[in-house]
């Protein structure tokens, strides 16, 4: 099998919009959850929310490239224009190649609530405008990244609810591995609007405590009460570890391994088995000692099923308190379609600096999570591999091993 590096990552977060401020978001512990008004004036039983400022891009695109663009789009673009950058390819490059494309997205909810308004309000489609059809479908961000860049490779949306953004690096890792692609670009983005995620809220997925936004997001702690959503894009290009070489790329971290696995089970209840078989494909195919994994970053999202259910897979498969595990959710809260691709550039950014970002808001661990080593202040510890875990509905599991290189 080829070999797969890393070589570029750009972020769109609510820890900052580059690789620099969301590093030292990290680094400082900072929180990007607020409450939003406006939700409660809509309805919603928890207002909270990630903040994100949608980008203006009227500089840097055409009006008829904006036209196609939701928000999670916006994101997409701004996150690979920093991760090309970061790899040292220009467009002459991308021109030149067979570059492939696979981002993560699993809605693009605002768009289709908004053409759908209008053709029950005024009983005209032609009223919905030219973009309202590539604003709406889930392929939105591939499509839209696909002609803005000029891409010629594999091109596709990858839709594995909150999975999706680690299924993308995976799959793009499995295509590099096997001669298909030299290079693709990977990622998943997340709108953030509150039409994406009123049914969530209906549900009563969320965490309620409004009173303390920057506390509403506990993972692992004994008190939490639900997720908070959180959104944005994280792109990541890898390559084939010769194809990088060859171009004089900058190498930073190898993707050793892809794991995977569907609980068979119940739609929205995760159970153990599942996510334990994830873990232990991605370990076996690493071909490492599992002592070699210097930091976990845990799907985990703040809710008490979840969270629970994961605890008892990395305790099954890590055995008590032998690794360091946090959920970067506790400051961004849950960014779903993108966070299998944000965490692993977060653990990427741990990585590259020595250290490892608090689980903020773990005052009290639960029968579960008080056999896992959960450090609830940053700690200073060079480590050089990692695993990051995203599980999501429907029961569809990814984790992924990266090491420094």
């Amino acid at each position: 099998m080829k070999r797969v590096v890393i070589t570029g990552m750009g972020i769109y977060s609510c820890l900052g919009q580059n690789l620099d401020d969301v590093r030292d978001a990290l680094y400082n512990g900072k929180s990007g959850i607020i409450f939003d008004p406006t939700r409660k004036e809509m309805g919603f039983r928890s207002a909270l929310t990630a903040k994100l400022e949608v980008p203006d891009l009227k500089k840097e695109l055409s009006r008829s490239q904006r036209a196609f663009m939701p928000e999670q789009a916006k994101y997409a673009y701004c996150a690979t224009v920093e991760a090309l950058r970061n790899a040292g390819i220009d467009q002459d490059y991308l021109d030149a190649h067979e570059v492939g494309l696979l981002y993560g997205n699993d809605s693009s909810a605002d768009p289709t609530v908004r053409a759908v308004d209008m053709i029950r309000e005024k009983k005209d489609t032609t009223l919905c405008g030219s973009g309202a059809i590539f604003q709406s479908m889930n392929s939105t961000v591939t499509m839209n990244l696909g002609c803005i860049f000029r891409l010629k490779g594999i091109n596709l949306t990858v839709s594995g609810a909150c999975a999706s953004g680690s299924h993308a690096v995976g799959l793009g890792a499995l295509l590099i591995q096997n001669g298909l692609q030299d290079m693709v670009v990977c990622g998943g983005a997340q709108e953030v609007n509150p039409f994406s995620i009123g049914s969530f809220d209906g549900i009563s997925a969320f965490s309620v405590r409004e009173s303390e936004p920057t506390k509403a997001s506990r993972p692992f702690d004994r008190d939490r009460d639900g997720l908070v959503p959180g959104g944005g894009a994280a792109t990541v290009i890898i390559e084939e570890y010769e194809h990088a070489v060859k171009r004089g790329a900058p190498i930073l971290a190898e993707v050793l391994s892809y794991g995977f696995s569907s609980n068979g089970d119940h739609i929205s209840s995760p159970n153990v088995e599942g996510p334990s078989r994830s873990l232990q494909m991605a370990i076996k195919r690493a071909g490492i000692d599992i002592r070699e994994i210097g930091y976990i970053n845990a799907h985990a999202t703040s809710t008490h099923v979840g969270d629970a259910q994961e605890a008892k897979a990395i305790y099954n498969i890590f055995g008590e308190r032998t690794v360091e595990v946090t959920s970067t959710k506790s400051q961004t809260g849950h960014e779903m379609w993108m966070a299998g691709s944000s965490e692993l550039i977060y653990s990427m950014l741990m990585m590259k600096n020595d250290f490892i970002a608090a689980n903020l808001n773990f005052e009290n661990p639960d029968e579960d999570s008080a056999k896992l080593l959960i450090p609830d202040k940053r700690i200073e510890k060079h480590f050089d591999t990692f695993l990051s875990n995203s599980f999501g509905f429907g029961g569809t599991n990814a984790t992924l091993i990266v090491r420094n290189m």
